[in-house]
């Protein structure tokens, strides 16, 4: 049985469209001039917002120029969770993955430039692993929410952790074929590919030395 999705307000609506213009716009004041260069005076500028609003959201420009990955990684939680409970942990998992990557929203249409501007930035690096941490914990949650067991599980934490360094192996093999360029990626490859790493996992990595 698929889960209820949350009623969001008015009030709520209007506060993620102001962090979202917020994140769109560093992200997109940053890919044309870098980071190094872009000021919280013209992020505020360019999404048409006051600079005191700014800070209501975020705390520095490296954390505004992430709100587009956090974005894709509280969606992505958000997609696993509302799948059927009769799907296993791993085929939710994936599932959720192709849903958050097809979407023709803001979030997957700046993910791959998101991710390419952080390779090249190292300040954004720290505030990458800040979100990941919280991806990673917000997923062992639902995993375990999931399988009726309590969130400090072992099984539930380990999951977390392997399914989604599982997506960062297949997303960094699409940025290095991509390069450059701000191709998104076609969501019937990814959903082989996810479908691979993940097979490997349900199938356990324990293999036998050459001899």
């Amino acid at each position: 049985m698929d889960q209820p999705v949350p009623v969001v307000g008015r009030r709520e609506r209007k506060k993620q469209a102001t962090r979202a213009a917020l994140g769109e716009a560093a992200l997109r004041l940053s890919l044309r001039h870098g980071v190094e260069n872009v000021t919280v005076e013209q992020i505020a500028d360019e999404a048409d917002i006051a600079l005191r609003t700014f800070f209501n959201y975020f705390s520095s420009k490296e954390e505004a120029v992430m709100a587009t990955l956090s974005a894709a990684a509280q969606e992505l939680i958000a997609q696993f969770r509302a799948r059927p409970r009769t799907e296993s942990v791993l085929r939710a998992f994936r599932e959720a993955v192709v849903v958050v990557m097809s979407q023709s929203n803001v979030a997957g249409r700046d993910f791959v430039p998101a991710f390419q501007l952080i390779r090249s930035t190292p300040t954004l690096v720290p505030h990458q692993l800040a979100v990941l941490a919280a991806q990673e914990k917000a997923l062992a949650e639902a995993i375990s929410a999931r399988i009726g067991q309590a969130s400090a599980d072992v099984y539930a934490r380990l999951c977390a952790a392997c399914a989604l360094t599982a997506l960062r192996v297949v997303l960094e093999a699409w940025l290095q074929r991509t390069g450059d360029t701000d191709q998104q990626p076609d969501p019937a490859l990814l959903g082989r590919q996810v479908d691979t790493v993940l097979n490997e996992l349900a199938a356990g990595l324990d293999r036998p030395g050459s001899s």
